[in-house]
């Protein structure tokens, strides 16, 4: 749902997950297009609550609801982790340890070109991996799990 609150980063309106669900395995997205392949892909994101997660994250190269690549930050577990989602089965490959603090704005940005996936958090360089799961162009958009209660703001993609 489309929120207004006086912190968002790009003005007074934001997207926001406000379902509390518990329900474990479930990923609640959002997605748009047009579909690219080569891409730098970034949002601000603001864990706000949530018990068993609390986890913001972005998607790309998404084909359908259940094959896709998401790296995500979560604010319980002081992590970013960047997975690729299969037939609905995510699988981590790649991941970095640090704070993450719920109720505070984050910059959570990936490049992909190729097989080559960066993955920055607050400005900084985390994860730098390669994988070819998806080699394709998809859609783009953002992520969350269970029972987060996520904000997003200023979704950006540029054609690599």
């Amino acid at each position: 749902m489309v929120q207004a609150v006086d912190d968002a980063p790009s003005g007074k309106n934001v997207l926001a997950q406000t379902d509390g669900d518990t329900t474990d395995y479930r990923f609640p997205i959002a997605y748009t297009g047009p579909d690219l392949k080569d891409l730098r892909l970034a949002v601000k994101c603001k864990p706000i609550a949530g018990k068993g997660d609390q986890g913001c994250g972005i998607i790309w190269r998404l084909k359908d609801a259940d094959n896709y690549y998401i790296t995500r930050a979560n604010a319980l577990e002081d992590n970013v982790h960047l997975y690729h989602v299969v037939r609905g089965k995510r699988v981590r490959f790649e991941g970095w340890n640090g704070k993450v603090q719920s109720g505070v704005w984050h910059d959570l940005a990936v490049e992909m070109v190729g097989d080559h996936i960066q993955v920055f958090y607050d400005g900084k360089k985390v994860i730098d991996a390669h994988d070819s799961t998806f080699a394709d162009a998809g859609k783009f958009g953002v992520w969350t799990k269970a029972d987060s209660i996520i904000q997003f703001d200023d979704l950006t993609a540029t054609p690599k």
